[in-house]
């Protein structure tokens, strides 16, 4: 086997330890190290939690004396700052590896290419770009949230065959099936921020945690409960509901002043959508924003260009047109305006079916 094919291939086992923190890395990226010498693998490890040592350092410990003059392939290029933990290209070097192979660059500009940089400087030779595509798609939120200062946002929702969310009193208990709910739990765990509306919460009382455990997902560390948000411009929501009653904390979007709000600008006599988001990713790091939402916040999400990835369950039933729709867009009155999407996957979920789409 090329070398070339080699590189490809431990750089694959890097990526998918990397997605053994799919849950728990927030709001650091998800990261795989692999270590190789002679073509045997002699140390691997991933980031679990943020605080804790990263991949490289973990593979490096399993690794031992053997690390002197192998090649490490990591999913993300080492780090080269002192953060909560030391500069990962600082361990390298001191470990002798002779050879450095990532996926991508990391796009945090405290790195980017730096610690590359740092590693040529001592005599390592690096290679970057092998699957980046692949590693890319494990940390939407993080690069977007560095290249941008937004949170990557996932928009879910269930429907009918026929296309509807909600009956017209705003019964919607249940849509889908249990299979279907319990994969929601899954996007809900892998999020920074799961985020609704007052309309949802008024009409729903939900609790917006997490309820799947770590052996669940295969997690090897306990799992954070996503902080939950309500865009709320009114303050209508009452203290009481279940939403602030479940373990970790909940935010208050308002265009109203209280103590328990945060007070964000207003857009058309609402919360400024973008501005919430931008807190979210500022002052909790937030890298991917989970909605579960009506269809005038998600409609709203949607018509000001927020939305990343739409998640759509779809369950074999028919609701009539006097039911509610997925997304409320009073502004689109023509072919011309309606917005273009593509889909990215479409798989059964017990017997519902799931559509991932982006759209562009």
């Amino acid at each position: 086997m090329s070398q070339s094919s080699l590189d490809n291939l431990y750089i694959s086992k890097a990526i998918q330890l990397a997605k053994k923190g799919l849950y728990t890395t927030q709001p650091n990226p998800r990261v795989g190290c692999v270590i190789v010498l002679n073509n045997d693998i002699i140390g691997e490890g991933y980031h679990q939690q943020a605080g804790e040592p990263h991949a490289e350092i973990h593979a490096l410990n399993q690794a031992g004396d053997k690390a002197k003059g192998a090649t490490a392939y990591v999913s993300l290029e080492p780090c080269s700052h002192q953060g909560k933990t030391p500069p990962c290209a600082d361990a390298l070097i001191a470990a002798g590896v002779s050879r450095v192979v990532c996926a991508m660059q990391d796009p945090n500009p405290l790195v980017a290419g730096k610690g590359l940089e740092k590693l040529e400087k001592a005599g390592i030779s690096t290679r970057s770009g092998l699957m980046q595509s692949e590693a890319e798609a494990i940390n939407p939120g993080f690069i977007k949230r560095m290249k941008t200062g937004l949170p990557f946002v996932r928009v879910k929702l269930a429907m009918s065959l026929d296309g509807r969310t909600a009956m017209a009193s705003g019964e919607s208990k249940w849509i889908t099936g249990e299979y279907a709910r319990a994969d929601v739990q899954k996007l809900r765990a892998r999020s920074s921020v799961v985020l609704t509306g007052s309309g949802t919460v008024l009409a729903d009382d939900p609790s917006m945690n997490v309820r799947v455990t770590s052996a669940e997902l295969n997690a090897h560390v306990d799992l954070h409960q996503p902080l939950r948000a309500i865009i709320d411009s009114q303050l209508s929501v009452p203290l009481e509901s279940k939403i602030f009653k479940q373990s970790g904390q909940t935010l208050v979007f308002s265009t109203q002043v209280a103590d328990h709000a945060i007070t964000m600008p207003s857009r058309g006599g609402k919360v400024d959508l973008q501005a919430a988001l931008k807190y979210l990713a500022d002052e909790h790091q937030a890298n991917e924003v989970h909605v579960e939402a009506g269809n005038e916040l998600c409609g709203a999400l949607l018509e000001q260009h927020l939305v990343d990835e739409i998640v759509v369950y779809i369950a074999p039933h028919i609701m009539g047109d006097s039911a509610k729709g997925l997304f409320h867009m009073p502004g689109l009155q023509k072919m011309s305006e309606r917005i273009d999407l593509e889909i990215k996957e479409i798989r059964p979920i017990g017997k519902d079916w799931r559509i991932t789409a982006v759209p562009q």
